[in-house]
């Protein structure tokens, strides 16, 4: 078995490790590793007959001339550029024009640094989850180490100048992750074969980490089939891995492919990682992102689909490998289609809106629960909170950001309960400065591209799943001007009032998907519902009845945040009213 190789997918750098790493600049520079990236590297010149590759001279860039390349690269380590052509006559050929050296070598350092890397630490045979900073040291902060230092010294060598100013660049991995083979408890033959892809254990990343994806936005439905995709997909051995999601009460296998690695690892940052007593338990639902070839297509009108397998008690999701899906928001969502099919099926309800606990001065608190579809403005109010009621405001206490579920306790009240432990927000419509001020645990997308999208915490995951009984439940308007008949904060005086306005979920598009315009989706819910709508509608006027029936605050928000120059006030003036309402009496003073 190999111990470690290093592939080049895209734009992708993905070392798998089940060895030491190297530990000298010897071993680095004769590593076929180094090699791999030094071709790629000068296959990537060659096709611009970039003026860079001039250093070689008179000496084609064929296998022996990168070989001589190597070797004067290696005494450049240790050597100034003056000694070295008196131990290795090969190298004169580089050395006659030193700068010309030099920008190469900057050149290469860079190339390297421009890929998203990743390593594996492979855990089979070497329980190395059970010692992780260790192990995270001695991988990804060594690689980084010698890298930076290799290339330091080759360049103070070739210009016998040192820099006045040192950046401490991340030069080996911007995150790595511990792996090992683990036997999932699932019912049913054709999902143990699931166990032999590795599952994460532990996670290390460095944040801020930019991060380019193929897509920038989604477009389509998740929609429910009669096929198993278990029964259609092979999930070919060394090119997938499992991260083990913790969405709310539930436990999802989420396995993605390499091509898709930089998103699949990003959901550390939106999802509890699942501890080892939770994977002793049957998962509720697994989820297959990057289906090889069309095996999805003709399933439905949108090859992003689900399946519910009643006999074993599962769920089960695919998407397709292939860049049109390349877009963190097909993950994220495909999850929580399933959580949300899932709720429906115990019989409670699921939500798509930002669920939020205040703790005002004067021992007051209130729990709210603003739903709405994406772009309605419910993140976008919770920060205005934050910036509004700084006097006021004890604490603020974020369940759920953008889905989560009711239940009604055993008075029949309605408790919430969330799914994430971060948020997936667009940059456009933060308050300024506000993502600037979560860059140290950031994972940033597309941030030059329309949609782009920030991922970061935002909670405790005791927090999403202790149950917060709901004081204020308001649907999020992002289309309707404010005037006398259409106040900021409208109440509904009834649930048949209430339902026919979550029924209706109409929002004013921001760009997050294809859709434009004014919309409408079903409870502003397409993960889910829609594909169940029977059982949800029962489940709707069963536990809007209660909302009224236990004096919970239901009507309607108009955020206008999708009415152009309201973007930033139309939150404001909402989380403002909200705070009157709820009894902030000075807040206008704030």
């Amino acid at each position: 078995m190999q111990r470690s190789t290093l592939s080049i997918i895209g734009n992708k750098a993905i070392l798998n490790i089940r060895e030491r790493m190297c530990e000298t600049a010897e071993e680095l520079l004769a590593s076929d590793k180094f090699r791999l990236i030094l071709d790629h590297c000068l296959n990537n010149l060659k096709s611009k007959n970039s003026p860079l590759l001039e250093f070689f001279g008179s000496c084609e860039a064929d296998e022996e001339c990168v070989n001589y390349l190597v070797k004067t690269l290696s005494l450049l380590v240790k050597y100034e550029s003056s000694v070295v052509p008196h131990i290795f006559d090969k190298s004169r050929i580089f050395l006659k024009d030193l700068d010309k050296v030099a920008s190469f070598v900057e050149y290469l350092y860079d190339y390297w640094r421009h890929f998203d890397r990743f390593i594996i630490n492979d855990s089979e045979g070497d329980r190395l989850d059970k010692r992780p900073y260790r192990t995270f040291n001695e991988t990804i902060e060594q690689l980084t180490h010698l890298i930076r230092t290799v290339y330091r010294h080759i360049q103070e060598n070739i210009t016998g100048s040192h820099p006045n100013v040192y950046r401490q660049v991340r030069a080996g991995a911007k995150m790595a992750v511990i792996s090992l083979p683990k036997d999932i408890a699932y019912k049913g033959e054709k999902y143990k074969r699931l166990n032999s892809v590795p599952v994460i254990r532990q996670m290390l990343i460095y944040p801020p980490l930019v991060i380019q994806q193929p897509m920038n936005k989604r477009t389509g439905h998740f929609k429910k089939i009669q096929k198993n995709p278990v029964d259609l997909i092979e999930l070919k051995s060394g090119e997938w891995i499992c991260y083990p999601a913790k969405v709310g009460k539930l436990l999802i296998m989420v396995y993605f492919h390499l091509d898709f690695f930089e998103l699949g690892f990003s959901m550390c940052n939106l999802f509890q990682l699942a501890d080892d007593s939770d994977l002793e338990k049957k998962p509720d639902a697994l989820f297959i992102y990057g289906a090889p070839g069309n095996v999805l297509d003709k399933l439905a009108e949108y090859s992003t689909v689900f399946y519910d397998d009643e006999e074993n008690g599962i769920f089960v999701g695919a998407i397709p490998d292939r860049p049109e899906f390349g877009y963190f928001g097909y993950l994220k969502k495909m999850i929580l289609t399933l959580h949300n099919s899932i709720v429906m099926k115990s019989g409670n309800m699921p939500f798509h809106g930002a669920l939020v606990k205040i703790m005002l001065q004067g021992n007051k608190e209130a729990t709210i629960l603003m739903m709405g579809d994406t772009g309605a403005g419910k993140s976008e109010t919770l920060e205005a909170f934050r910036v509004l009621g700084e006097k006021n405001i004890r604490e603020l206490t974020i369940i759920a950001d953008d889905m989560g579920s009711i239940e009604l306790d055993s008075k029949g009240c309605p408790v919430g309960y969330g799914t994430e432990i971060g948020a997936f927000l667009r940059l456009d419509d933060l308050q300024p400065g506000y993502a600037f001020g979560h860059l140290d645990r950031s994972i940033i997308m597309n941030p030059s591209q329309v949609n782009a999208r920030i991922v970061f915490p935002v909670t405790k995951f005791e927090t999403v799943i202790l149950g917060h009984r709901i004081d204020y439940i308001l649907y999020a308007n992002n289309y309707e001007e404010i005037d006398n008949e259409h106040p900021v904060i409208e109440k509904f005086t009834s649930a048949e009032w209430a339902l026919d306005i979550f029924r209706e979920g109409a929002v004013m598009s921001k760009g997050t998907t294809t859709s434009s315009g004014l919309v409408h989706s079903y409870f502003a819910n397409i993960f889910g519902p829609p594909e169940y709508k029977i059982i949800h509608e029962k489940i709707a006027v069963k536990y809007f009845s209660s909302f009224f029936k236990n004096n919970v605050f239901v009507g309607q928000m108009r955020t206008r945040l999708g009415i152009p120059g309201y973007e930033t006030s139309g939150p404001k003036e909402a989380a403002t009213e909200l705070l009157r309402i709820i009894g902030v009496t000075d807040i206008y003073s704030v």
